[in-house]
């Protein structure tokens, strides 16, 4: 697929500070990158740049080839952008805000109507039709936030902490609903602190800090530090000291530590070369109870990374 969203060497400063750091990628549709770091790391700057609301030093970022920023203002049509604090009209009811986001864009009042029925089920909303936004708690904004920026059918989504205010059910519904919008073509940024919520969707990946990005993979290659390796658990049904020893040995084999009768170590990913290690162990005469790949969690693969605090 093609790339919907590139950022091209974005630098961002504020006087003698840099708040976003010479970036680069490209984004297709039906890819969403999670984006995690330290308070301070210039996530929000950098969704600000692309959402064309912070002028880069230099660099740019291009929606369907077409620079963000620039002569070429129907580009910013093609992008919704959710900041962390919901920006709602408090005096209007819920109905009357979305219907006023749809004539902002230029849509008719059916299709406007049509798009409110749905993004008001989507988000548990509906029975908040008629009530006013003043009234309503914090994670409800957000869901009104979320509804306006899902109401223009926008191909580029910049989700800055949509998660933050929902409770537990809200969290999974919007994760349903960025699935469905990746699977429609959307391609998506979103900046999360929580994790375990942002691995469930993401297809990739990318830790900043410091406005630069440390560490960027797809989501199902995070999980181990090196490319192409893969942490795997044996169990066996007796203990021996030999054991140790011998599986070190095995060519490809690195990183062997033990826990009683299990043991961790470090080989090829992919299906062979789980099956060809498995043999080979067999051969050795150690009797397997159980065998495994070991998937560490997002938030171990963060802290794993040596990000520091920014001040």
């Amino acid at each position: 697929m093609a790339n919907i969203l590139q950022v091209k060497n974005v630098r961002v400063e504020f006087g003698e500070t840099v708040a976003v750091r010479d970036l680069s990628f490209d984004l297709q549709g039906g890819q969403l990158l999670g984006l995690i770091g330290p308070n301070g790391a210039g996530k929000t700057t950098l969704l600000r740049v692309l959402a064309g609301l912070q002028a880069p030093t230099q660099g740019q970022g291009l929606v369907m080839g077409k620079p963000v920023l620039g002569k070429h203002e129907v580009v910013r049509h093609h992008i919704g952008f959710a900041p962390d604090s919901p920006p709602v009209y408090e005096e209007l009811t819920v109905e009357q805000f979305l219907r006023f986001i749809g004539r902002a864009y230029g849509l008719g009042a059916d299709e406007t109507n049509e798009r409110i029925d749905y993004w008001l089920e989507q988000l548990w909303l509906t029975d908040k039709r008629d009530s006013e936004i003043k009234n309503l708690s914090r994670g409800m904004k957000q869901r009104i936030t979320l509804a306006r920026t899902f109401l223009p059918q926008p191909h580029v989504l910049l989700l800055d902490e949509p998660l933050a205010g929902l409770d537990p059910a809200g969290r999974i519904q919007l994760r349903d609903v960025l699935t469905m919008l990746c699977n429609q073509g959307c391609a998506m940024i979103v900046s999360s602190h929580i994790l375990s919520d942002l691995e469930e969707v993401a297809t990739h990946i990318a830790i900043i800090e410091h406005g630069s990005i440390l560490r960027w993979a797809k989501t199902s290659e995070m999980h181990h530090a090196e490319e192409n390796r893969r942490t795997y658990s044996l169990t066996t049904l007796d203990y021996h000291a030999s054991h140790t020893a011998i599986l070190e040995a095995i060519g490809g084999v690195s990183n062997v530590t033990v826990d009683g009768r299990t043991y961790t170590l470090d080989y090829h990913e992919g299906d062979e070369h789980a099956a060809a290690l498995l043999q080979i162990i067999l051969e050795l005469r150690i009797s397997v109870c159980a065998f495994s790949v070991v998937k560490t969690s997002l938030e171990q693969v963060y802290l794993k990374a040596g990000v520091q605090q920014v001040d």
